[in-house]
């Protein structure tokens, strides 16, 4: 987990990450970024193709 860590950091700090979209049926996708503070703020019923798998979208709240 340190590895991943390390890497959504620097995503933030060199790219300015601060949205992502995770599938809802991955919580352990979903705690691991509200771990490094993200936050949902919006959910969708269906992914960016029209297929049955639920979004969530996070945001960077630190």
């Amino acid at each position: 987990m340190i590895y991943f860590n390390k890497l959504i950091d620097y995503e933030i700090e060199n790219y300015n990450v601060n949205e992502l979209a995770v599938n809802e049926q991955n919580p352990q996708a979903r705690g691991f970024h509200e771990y490094m503070g993200f936050k949902v703020y919006q959910r969708n019923e269906i992914d960016d193709q029209g297929n049955p798998y639920p979004v969530l979208y996070m945001r960077l709240e630190k």
